[in-house]
């Protein structure tokens, strides 16, 4: 089944707008006193909303990979700024590859990626990938690269190395569906959506998108009926 080339076209477009939002981190009206990574853990643990709080805010500068367990749990805190800053944290906690100069070569191709001179952030990446194939997050920002730049069978590939690597990313998990879109994939692309919602039910764009593709995967069916 395709979708018409126009309804294609909106649904990519909406789909490259969520992926430009990027949720704030809530101000804070003082500099909060700075949490160890032990302390962040304990305060995620806590009843109080401040605490967790608290303890999402230190895990975003402490944080480590082994945390992400944690934050994602908390994806489904109560309160709407735990969530948000947890979202945040695991973002911070994935872009640390433990290596000074792997550090320094991703924020060089972010900032590539950022100019739009794709190919040199692929190129960037790939050293990357080369130097610690084991970072995750390393692969996903090629596979962004490659997907921006219009390869999307190379961006696919890409996808499947980070969930070899972090299964519950859903940022990859979204990309994927992005990709999907692209290739005209309707079903497989609402899946994708889904699975990344599954893990971050606070995705509110994707999960709009997903509404709106399912709505129109079923008015499709009917009618071919």
């Amino acid at each position: 089944m395709r979708l018409s080339k126009v309804a294609m076209k909106r649904l990519v477009l909406l789909v490259l707008a969520i992926a430009c939002l990027v949720p704030a981190m809530p101000a804070a009206a003082a500099e909060p006193e700075r949490l160890s990574r032990t302390e962040a853990l304990a305060a995620l643990g806590k009843s109080d909303p401040e605490e967790r709080l608290r303890g999402a805010l230190g895990l975003a500068i402490m944080g480590r990979m082994e945390d992400a367990p944690t934050l994602i749990i908390a994806l489904r805190d109560a309160d709407e700024r735990v969530r948000a800053v947890a979202e945040q944290a695991l973002w911070a906690v994935w872009s640390r590859s433990g290596d000074a100069r792997v550090d320094a070569l991703f924020s060089k191709g972010v900032a590539e990626m950022g100019q739009q001179r794709f190919s040199e952030a692929i190129a960037t990446f790939t050293r990357i990938i080369g130097l610690k194939p084991g970072f995750a997050e390393g692969w996903n920002k090629r596979a962004t690269a490659y997907f921006l730049a219009g390869e999307y069978r190379r961006s696919l590939k890409d996808c499947d190395e980070v969930i070899k690597r972090n299964p519950q990313h859903f940022g990859v998990l979204s990309g994927y569906g992005q990709i999907y879109l692209h290739l005209e994939q309707p079903e497989k692309a609402l899946e994708y959506f889904r699975r990344a919602l599954e893990v971050n039910p606070n995705l509110e764009g994707v999960q709009s998108l997903a509404e709106r593709l399912d709505s129109m995967i079923v008015r499709r069916r009917q009618r071919s009926i």
